[in-house]
């Protein structure tokens, strides 16, 4: 058997992947958990977010639209959160990495922050054209 068919047959399977069933549900919802705590922590952004996306959420359950556009103004909000923790941890396997300054590590940075600006100006446009007919 050739090196690159070794290779092909051999699988890299993380040492935490184990876990199997309701273990693994229960493992993966106090990681979340374990997750959301650090980066309310954490990250400042985080935190800004969700302290303008919880608001945005009870007055978008409060607001004269149909269910639809609900779902919309609320959806763009998780959007934004989700994004950004997903940003969050590009910029700590960055970081763990190497601390060393490298066009690389910069892009992957400044990509994350590019997609978290995408999805507040979308979230911008879409509670935009969803209340313009209320006023």
């Amino acid at each position: 058997m050739s090196n690159s068919k070794q290779t092909d047959d051999i699988q890299a399977v993380s040492q935490f992947k184990s876990k199997s069933g309701l273990k693994r549900i229960f493992s993966a919802v106090f990681y979340s958990i374990a997750g959301f705590k650090a980066a309310w922590r954490n990250e400042h952004a985080f935190r800004q977010e969700l302290v303008l996306a919880l608001p945005g959420i009870v007055i978008a359950l409060l607001l004269p639209v149909s269910g639809l556009e609900r779902i919309a103004l609320i959806g763009v909000l998780i959007l934004v959160l989700v994004v950004e923790l997903l940003n969050s941890a590009i910029e700590a396997v960055v970081d763990r990495v190497s601390l060393e300054h490298n066009p690389l590590s910069k892009n992957a940075k400044d990509f994350g922050s590019a997609a978290v600006m995408l999805c507040l100006l979308f979230a911008l446009l879409t509670w935009a054209v969803i209340l313009r007919p209320l006023f």
